[in-house]
């Protein structure tokens, strides 16, 4: 994990201030348990998680927070936790409002999915 990326994702997390900061720093640290073999880095402005190219990426917007997985479309959900970019050629979303949960153990799937995904690749 890069300090400078870290720092710059905690420095993110606290300056939001409300709901949203608070389910990022959760879904950051199911993110992160997931596998080992992740990588935090600041690119675009936002937290991103790669392993052998990028899997994941948190953005806060006004209503919500988005886990954007960058080739979703490939993943198997049998949870169904994409629900966002549902039409997008490569990826695919999680969208989170205020008040929602999400099955920790289904992120960590999906996650840990996309990283082998990403490894058959190289």
């Amino acid at each position: 994990m890069s300090g400078d990326a870290s720092a710059l994702i905690d420095k993110h997390i606290a300056g939001l201030g409300d709901w949203r900061g608070e389910l990022m720093a959760k879904l950051r640290k199911t993110i992160n348990s997931a596998s080992p073999d992740l990588k935090e880095e600041w690119k675009w402005g936002i937290p991103v998680f790669s392993s052998n190219g990028n899997v994941c990426a948190l953005g806060a917007f006004k209503e919500s927070v988005k886990v954007n997985f960058f080739k979703g479309a490939s993943l198997p959900d049998p949870k169904h936790l994409f629900n966002g970019g549902l039409e997008a050629k490569t990826s695919r979303s999680i969208d989170l409002q205020r008040g929602d949960r999400i099955d920790d153990a289904a992120l960590k799937e999906l996650v840990r999915a996309a990283v082998a995904a990403n490894n058959k690749q190289r």
